[in-house]
């Protein structure tokens, strides 16, 4: 057998130094899992940098024929028993003076791995060849892919100086603030207390989401006189720059350089004081390392953690919960489990992969699939408990989880905002997830999303009698929410009795006295089926607009039906409300009454418009808005075209409709050409209407909306709130 020193040699070929411009994989395996904490470790190929598990590196030399593998191990340490825990200094995690919350702590070794006998060499060893030296040298000092696609360490903001500080306007009425003994000036809080520096008055600070803190009496202050500036009572010492001053027009933490000034006016001797309360920021810190999730789990009830095959749990990667719950409802399905899991192995997909698996759908949806469905993960967690000895080490209630990185990357690469760490819909994330599966699966017996997909058609009758059927498929069935049929009327009506009687008396009611409306989902499934009146319709039978009836229903049902319930409404003046109300869902739901029966035998469709029809309604440019658009050097056909496609609405929507649009291959042809074909101007992507319907819009001021954005859902919105009045001609 070869010296093992002279196999590395005959191998330098299949090693490289990496670049700073290489992607570098060394936390987890690219085909599953496994990370250098798991049982083998893990082995990043050092000519492509890509890691794998001890299950798959195998795999990775017989596609690739590449020998040389890092080979990274993480053993758990022994932890002495008198190890103080470290308090935070620092509102941050993963970075010095940031959260400890006793975490194992790991050592890490390295060796050389040569396939494909698995001949190892240490490391570091001054023998290693030193093109080998240098690489891994530079793959361990590297930051890893994956934690270059994290978002950075969450960290507080500096505080900075208000310019609401710099020129505030103090009123004297002759108060003076005593060193103790505050209370607010509209309730008996006696803690939480801000102090207004424009006039002194004492109000108590926010309710918080659990019922804690205070009565919100400060910020109404705020609202009711505008005074900007308030400060913490109990936060101030003679070090001032620590005080607790917070703006609320900046709605933040601010440094005042006049505080010793701001106080004084109210004849407050900093210099004496001391401090009693936690700040914003102290309190932040404490609420992250002492948090009870119990309190936002089943009611805070105790739960029993469950393990196994299908009860793996997904980390969330910050912000993330939306695609944590569609994932694990999507492989409970058994098209979605029998595509990516029972009909292809790992080993399978990654053989069909391209040579970058990281950025392969398929493959990164098989690896989720054997991890949340294998059970391989779903284990019960070992925690020291601070003992010497892991023998004696205790399980844990919980379990690891597993951190859907690389899935995320590949499914939100194509998406501006699943793309960053802000939160976001989950009924958006569930359509673009279902548009990308469709698109990576081209034959329709592998697509697993044709399980979701069903028919719609809608039937409208014309007051002349004769009918139209227009129909169209759909993965969400939007329902709205009809709260005049909810079955506790008689429970809600005394409690909103109760809620006025503890309002006048300056009380509110306690989260076990909240009664909610409960509406059957029968009766929302009903509501979608009902008749619905279509105002200004043209009827192209009548050669007139009037009044038509439109009723739905399903042409084709799906093998997984997903409700959406439109939990958004609408008031007066555009305020976005959520409803406050429970769906009693029933264990068996029948929706063959929402089959739809098709044209009937006698029924009479509506003449399809003629020439004469097309003129009369063509759509007219606003001349005001062309000529502005023409004088700034655009075509002025393309300006008639803008004006048109937004609606008339106004010189900037046209601009950036004309501006996306300057590249569209019938951007030349005349506008009677255009007009002739009566959906042409008016198609929209249905699911982009459905996601406008969740937030409480009207179906026909969100198609409305969508034209004149050219289809960008957040523009769309913007023109809802930005333009009452277009809105309200609907």
């Amino acid at each position: 057998m070869m010296d093992p020193m002279d196999l590395l040699r005959s191998n330098l070929s299949r090693v490289r130094i990496p670049e700073p411009t290489n992607r570098i994989y060394k936390q987890e395996c690219c085909l599953s899992f496994d990370t250098p904490k798991s049982n083998g470790g893990l082995f990043v190929d050092m000519y492509t940098f890509l890691a794998f598990g001890k299950d798959c590196m195998g795999w990775n030399y017989e596609k690739t024929g590449n020998p040389v593998y890092l080979h990274i191990r993480q053993t758990k340490k022994l932890v002495p028993e008198d190890r103080p825990s470290k308090k935070p200094t620092l509102l941050a995690i993963g970075i010095d003076g940031g959260f400890d919350n006793n975490e194992p702590e790991y050592e890490e070794t390295h060796s050389i791995v040569i396939l494909p006998d698995y001949v190892s060499l240490p490391f570091p060893s001054v023998e290693l060849p030193e093109k080998v030296r240098y690489a891994v040298n530079a793959i361990l000092s590297a930051e890893g892919a994956e934690r270059k696609e994290q978002v950075a360490a969450w960290t507080a903001d500096k505080k900075q100086i208000s310019s609401y500080a710099m020129n505030l306007q103090q009123i004297d009425s002759g108060v003076v603030i005593p060193p103790s003994g505050w209370k607010c000036s509209k309730c008996d809080k006696t803690d939480n207390l801000w102090l207004n520096l424009t006039d002194g008055m004492i109000f108590c600070g926010r309710r918080n989401w659990d019922g804690s803190g205070g009565n919100n009496h400060a910020i109404e202050h705020y609202k009711e006189t505008g005074f900007p500036l308030a400060v913490k009572l109990g936060t101030i010492t003679a070090d001032l720059e620590a005080a607790d001053v917070f703006s609320y027009p900046e709605d933040e933490s601010i440094l005042d350089p006049h505080l010793a000034q701001h106080l004084a006016f109210f004849g407050i001797d900093f210099s004496s004081l001391q401090k009693t309360e936690m700040t914003t920021a102290e309190r932040e810190l404490d609420q992250n390392t002492n948090f009870d999730w119990n309190r936002i789990q089943e009611s805070g009830q105790e739960v029993e953690p469950i393990f196994g095959p299908g009860y793996t749990g997904l980390v969330n990667l910050g912000n993330s919960c939306y695609l944590a719950a569609t994932m694990q409802v999507v492989f409970s399905t058994h098209s979605f489990c029998s595509r990516y899991y029972i009909k292809q192995n790992l080993k399978e997909a990654f053989g069909s992969a391209p040579a970058d698996p990281t950025v392969d759908l398929n493959m990164q949806l098989t690896k989720l699939a054997h991890g949340l469905l294998s059970g391989r993960y779903s284990v019960p967690a070992i925690e020291d408990n601070n003992n010497t000895n892991v023998d004696t080490s205790t399980t844990t209630v919980k379990q690891e989880g597993i951190p859907p990185r690389m899935f995320k990357a590949v499914i939100a690469a194509s998406h501006p905002e699943f793309s960053t760490m802000r939160q976001q819909d989950a009924l958006e994330f569930f359509l673009h997830f279902i548009d990308q599966v469709e698109r990576a699966n081209g034959k329709p017996e592998l697509n697993p999303a044709k399980s979701f997909k069903f028919g719609i058609e809608d039937r409208i009758l014309c007051s002349s009698g004769k009918v139209a059927y227009n129909k169209r498929h759909d993965y969400i069935l939007s329902l709205n929410i009809p709260l005049h049929e909810a079955t506790n009327k008689e429970e809600l009506k005394a409690f909103h009795k109760l809620k006025v009687e503890k309002s006048a008396e300056g009380k509110e009611v306690s989260n076990d006295e909240i009664v909610r409306p409960r509406v059957p989902l029968e009766t929302c499934l009903g509501n979608f089926s009902a008749p619905e009146e279509i105002h200004e319709f043209y009827s192209t039978a009548l050669k007139a607009k009037t009044t038509a009836v439109k009723t739905a229903g399903l042409t084709s049902f799906p093998d997984y039906l997903v409700l959406h319930m439109r939990k958004f409404v609408m008031e007066a003046g555009w305020v976005p409300k959520k409803l406050d109300v429970y769906i009693d869902v029933p264990d068996v739901i029948d929706i063959s009454h929402m089959r739809s029966k098709g044209r009937q035998a006698g029924e009479e469709l509506l003449p399809e418009g003629d020439t004469d029809d097309v003129e009369s309604n063509k759509p007219i440019a606003n001349e005001d808005i062309v000529s502005q658009l023409v004088s700034m050097g655009f075509n002025q056909l393309h300006c008639q075209k803008a004006a048109i496609n937004t609606s008339n609405v106004g010189v900037e929507e046209a601009m950036n409709w004309l501006l996306s649009h300057m590249d569209d291959a019938d951007i030349d042809a005349p506008i009677s050409q255009e007009a002739h074909s009566a959906g042409a101007l008016s198609h929209v992507d249905q699911s982009k209407v459905e996601i406008l319907l969740s937030f409480g819009f009207p179906e026909e001021i969100a198609r409305k909306a969508l034209k004149a954005s050219g289809g960008d859902i957040e523009k769309a919105t913007d023109w809802i709130f930005n333009n009452p009045e277009a809105s309200a001609s609907v």
